[in-house]
């Protein structure tokens, strides 16, 4: 499966989604829970899988579902058009 990209990061620790992405987020062990904030949460605190890069509010990121890694802009573009 291609890494899906994420338009906006809400925080630097995590971002918003919605149920049909709670399949690939729980099987990367990325999923959050029981939030006042919302139902469903990506967790991406670790920043990007290749260079160490963090994610930042406002900022899109990819999370690669077959790694359960997630990528800054440039890596997670370059995983996708591989």
């Amino acid at each position: 499966m291609r890494p899906i990209r994420f338009e906006e990061a809400d925080s630097a620790e995590r971002t918003q989604i919605g149920e049909g992405l709670t399949r690939p987020a729980v099987a990367a062990g990325r999923l959050e829970t029981g939030r006042a904030e919302g139902k469903y949460f990506l967790r991406h605190d670790d920043g990007c899988a290749v260079c160490g890069t963090p994610v930042e509010a406002g900022s899109p990121f990819y999370l690669d579902p077959d790694t359960g890694e997630v990528l800054c802009e440039e890596h997670g573009r370059e995983r996708r058009e591989a």
